[in-house]
């Protein structure tokens, strides 16, 4: 037998190490939860470049420094809420989570807050929606209402909790006391503080009893302030149909609400003094002007009374008067009296010989007299048809006694007869032949006869005469 091959040792099969073979998603979804469970919410400083605003609202964007960038997104529910407008170039702090897209194995910031760095951050996102809203013409101010002298009623939109409404009301009832005021309790700083003030101005605004609506705070930083520097708020003012008061922090501050409204007051005080008149003064005016009132009315009473007694010398005794007047009206009456009949006298003589021109050519006259000379006519004419019939008669007379003379039937009555043959008048003897059959016609009848011969007169040719 052959010997066998001895068998073969791996001597560093013990030494080499087991390898682990990952497939690209596996590798993918290793880091991803590797890097989202290493990092939770974080928040990065960076400066905004390549900025997109596609169609869905979402806002993608790179964060960079010196050294690195890292792409970030922002979603739209959280764009909504933003206090400015993100631009590139703009610093910003961002908060949000890591993620890991694995189809392209690259990582993101998912991000859920975005402020700006800084004061100056704050102040160019105001200056943002000033310009915004100046361009729609929020701030027009010819779309400014002047405040009413003396409201009714006054509607406050403001903190209850805050120091501004307690000065607004002491200063207000000092110098109108029991004047009502409307207060709608609303958030004045943090989230959701411009929504609570904006839905007060627009309850307040649907109101029919008041007549002025007041946004109120006091003072604060800039960021305190802020709510009044949102869009709703501005917006409500702008669409409230009474006029409307800004009187937010100190008189150094300004916010939006300051331009959207119809009237600026610098503080809650302020606002007050605007609004309200003090009232020792409007009842002390009034008394000024019912005295000067008084006096005007003594003095027009005194000089009616004088220019009435002025006119009461020139007037005479009026039974005097009177009786001029009656004695002047009956010469009137006499005189209308005349003329009236002396104008009816020339009018019945006018209307006399019209109506006598009016009968001579009136229809009935013309009828009669054209109905008289038809009447004539027709007996001319009736007269000139019987000599014209009697004398056409008797040319007619004549004429038939002529044409009896010259008839075949006077010359038949005679004893004379036509002879026919064949229907045709025979003229002569030498016309017919023997045999010839012939009718007769006489002056009393017809007969039929057969010619037997025929005797011709030598000379003339013709039959004999009988």
């Amino acid at each position: 037998m052959p010997e066998r091959a001895p068998p073969q040792f791996d001597l560093f099969a013990e030494r080499r190490p087991q390898r682990r073979v990952l497939s690209v998603s596996e590798l993918t979804r290793e880091v991803k939860a590797l890097i989202e469970g290493r990092f939770g919410s974080v928040w990065v400083e960076g400066e905004i470049s390549n900025l997109k605003r596609p169609g869905s609202g979402h806002l993608y964007f790179t964060l960079k420094d010196e050294g690195s960038s890292v792409p970030a997104v922002l979603f739209r529910s959280q764009a909504r809420l933003l206090k400015f407008q993100p631009t590139d170039g703009q610093r910003v702090l961002a908060r949000g989570r890591l993620t890991v897209y694995e189809p392209q194995g690259a990582y993101q910031l998912a991000c859920d807050a975005l402020e700006p760095l800084g004061a100056g951050a704050l102040m160019a996102a105001f200056e943002q929606l000033k310009a915004k809203l100046a361009a729609e013409g929020l701030f027009d101010p010819a779309r400014k209402r002047p405040l009413p002298r003396l409201p009714r009623k006054i509607g406050v939109v403001t903190s209850t909790a805050g120091a501004a409404i307690r000065d607004f009301l002491r200063v207000l009832h000092r110098r109108f006391p029991n004047l009502p005021v409307l207060i709608f309790n609303a958030r004045v700083q943090g989230d959701g503080a411009s929504s609570d003030i904006a839905a007060g101005i627009r309850a307040l605004g649907r109101r029919a009893d008041l007549d002025v609506v007041v946004v109120t705070r006091g003072g604060g930083s800039i960021e305190d302030l802020w709510a009044f520097n949102e869009e709703p708020v501005a917006r409500a003012l702008a669409a409230c149909p009474i006029p409307t008061v800004s009187a937010v922090g100190h008189e150094i501050d300004f916010t939006i609400a300051d331009f959207a409204a119809d009237v600026r007051a610098p503080t809650p005080t302020a606002a007050a003094e605007l609004i309200a008149p003090v009232k020792a003064d409007l009842a002390l005016d009034l008394q000024q002007r019912g005295a000067r009132l008084r006096r005007a009315l003594t003095n027009a009473l005194g000089q009616r009374r004088d220019r009435l007694d002025h006119a009461a010398a020139k007037l005479r005794d009026p039974r005097r008067l009177i009786a001029d007047r009656r004695l002047g009206l009956a010469r009137l009456e006499q005189r209308l009296e005349d003329a009236l009949s002396s104008q009816l006298s020339r009018r019945g003589d006018l209307l006399a010989r019209v109506r006598t021109r009016l009968d001579a050519a009136h229809p009935r006259a013309r009828l009669a007299r054209q109905a008289a000379e038809l009447r004539a006519l027709e007996e001319r004419l009736r007269h000139a048809v019987e000599r014209a019939l009697q004398h056409r008669a008797a040319k007619l007379g004549g004429v038939a006694g002529r044409l009896e003379s010259l008839s075949p039937l006077g010359v038949l009555s005679r004893g004379y007869a036509l002879a026919f043959s064949g229907g045709h008048l025979v003229s002569g003897a030498a016309a017919l032949a023997p045999g010839a059959r012939l009718r007769l016609r006489f002056a009393d009848g017809a007969a039929d006869a057969t010619v037997d011969a025929i005797d011709l007169n030598p000379d003339t040719k013709e039959p004999p005469k009988p």
